[in-house]
């Protein structure tokens, strides 16, 4: 089956190995992971790019092997996580980007397109994360008001 926004098939990519226990040359304690984690999101990092830092400066390749929890777990517990979830703020932001294009490219069709695929997908997530109780019922994505929303 296709998939829905591109015209490829199959899932091919990378995967992580399939491990369950932490490595043996990693340095960190899981309490000294979890400061370094809350240090990151104060500096104003978002939890991917969280991961990313943590993997490439100091080498830890997977923090809930070693932690026992998530990234954003780990920030929703010490209260320095943000309400609404990464991929909806990223796919905003995006949206936000792609208006302002618009403004001054009104004949970008491609644009256009992107722009109907973006709130889509931004609907579609709002959809399960109030399901799942992560957004509050009363949350509405307004394009009028996105930008100053995520402000």
């Amino acid at each position: 089956m296709a998939r829905m926004y591109s015209r490829r098939r199959g899932k091919a990519g990378s995967k992580k190995p399939l491990v369950s226990e932490a490595p043996s040359w990693v340095r960190y304690k899981p309490k000294e992971i979890e400061l370094l984690i809350i240090k990151l999101a104060k500096s104003g990092l978002l939890p991917s790019q969280i991961g990313l830092h943590l993997r490439d400066t100091y080498g830890i390749p997977n923090v809930k092997l070693i932690a026992g929890k998530r990234i954003s777990e780990i920030l929703n517990e010490k209260n320095v996580g943000k309400k609404t979830p990464e991929d909806i703020v990223s796919l905003i932001k995006r949206g936000i980007a792609i208006r302002k294009h618009l403004l001054l490219n009104k004949k970008d069709g491609g644009a256009k397109r992107g722009l109907k695929i973006t709130e889509s997908k931004i609907r579609k997530l709002e959809k399960y994360y109030k399901g799942s109780k992560r957004l509050s019922s009363d949350w509405k994505y307004d394009p009028e008001k996105a930008e100053l929303a995520l402000e």
